[in-house]
């Protein structure tokens, strides 16, 4: 899963990549690395493969990965080409989801490119510049289409959709704003729409509001009200404090958020609000050499999630034996589990649900 980090200049957003690509990951085998200067991932947080690796004296444990995408270059103009321009809205198209940082601290020392403090204001700024690159791309798409539509009649609904699109984003709205049905959403997804993609925001706050999520800030309030009129998440961080927590030892992490009053660091907050936000969950194997998270969509049959592992699992699905997570623990071993009737032989319509612990069976 790929996500791009956005935000104006001096609202926080180098300092939380930094500490993005600085945490180190729980795991050895997903060091929390960066592979370009402006891409860190990240081991997606799971209490349960530690669980699992016990059980089962496991070699190693492989959790799901986050890539974080450092998106510079965002001003006002950026959709003509001003600062990094069309590099900055490649670097979009290419991520899953938008977290868009926003300043919501008062800080005399830093100063903001727009002279105050002012979420909405900035928000805008940015979402404009995706509705106007988005505005191109469709004016530029619909002509063709028109000339296709004469030969292939099928392509009618897809005009259509396009010139919806057109007149809502003539009217500063975001793509996503629209209430669509499933075939055209499908549709939508082909766009590659800039301003179709969900986003998170990440309400930067001052070190003394984050242990109680901001809930005296006005703008911190200001920020969830528009956020859920538009069904985005809201995720209250303080970039500052995530970059000294991410130079840390585990051990002393932990220590460190309970003096903050919280259960958790604002990076595990926010890949657990991605997650939720884009429809995903995990599924788990374990066996003596891994124990392993496998990221995908909710409501994904147990052929596809096998094919997570490799396209034969998918191609030569013969079964599934599936224990739930819960199950399986209070079970305390996978023999134990079968004695007591909780693991299932399940076939290829079984969906797949967060926290099963599967052994495929395939043949090819």
């Amino acid at each position: 899963m790929k996500l791009g980090i956005v935000g104006l200049p001096n609202v926080g957003k180098s300092t939380l990549f930094n500490a993005i690509t600085q945490a180190g990951a729980e795991s050895a085998n997903y060091p929390f690395c960066t592979i370009e200067p402006n891409i860190g991932v990240v081991a997606v947080p799971d209490y349960r493969l530690s669980n699992l690796k016990e059980m089962y004296n496991s070699q190693k444990v492989i959790p799901a990965a986050i890539e974080f995408y450092d998106i510079a270059g965002l001003v006002k103009g950026a959709s003509k080409g001003e600062g990094l321009g069309n590099k900055f809205l490649s670097h979009i198209r290419e991520v899953e989801s938008i977290v868009h940082v926003v300043r919501c601290f008062e800080d005399s020392n830093v100063t903001h490119v727009d002279g105050n403090v002012d979420p909405l204001r900035d928000i805008e700024t940015i979402n404009l510049e995706l509705i106007l690159s988005d505005l191109e791309s469709v004016e530029k798409r619909i002509p063709k289409l028109e000339k296709q539509v004469k030969l292939d009649k099928s392509l009618l609904p897809e005009l259509e959709l396009l010139h919806q699109l057109q007149g809502v984003l003539e009217q500063g709205l975001s793509a996503r704003s629209q209430d669509l049905n499933e075939d055209q959403q499908k549709m939508l997804k082909e766009f590659t729409l800039l301003s179709a993609k969900p986003i998170i925001y990440v309400a930067n706050v001052s070190e003394d509001e984050v242990g109680d999520g901001g809930s005296d800030n006005p703008h911190v309030t200001t920020l969830r009200e528009f956020a859920m009129e538009e069904g985005s998440e809201v995720v209250v961080i303080c970039a500052k404090i995530e970059a000294e927590i991410s130079e840390l030892e585990e051990e002393e992490k932990q220590g460190f958020l309970e003096d903050l009053g919280l259960t958790q660091s604002g990076l595990d907050r926010l890949v657990q609000a991605s997650y939720s936000l884009l429809g995903l969950i995990s599924y788990l194997t374990a066996g003596p050499k891994e124990v392993r998270a496998w990221t995908i969509t909710r409501g994904m049959k147990a052929p596809q999630a096998a094919g997570k592992i490799h396209t034969d699992f998918e191609r030569g699905f013969i079964r599934a034996e599936v224990v739930a997570f819960d199950k399986l623990m209070e079970a305390g071993s996978h023999t134990a589990a079968k004695e007591k009737g909780h693991v299932g032989i399940e076939g290829k319509d079984y969906i797949v649900k967060d926290g099963d612990v599967i052994l495929f069976r395939f043949n090819v």
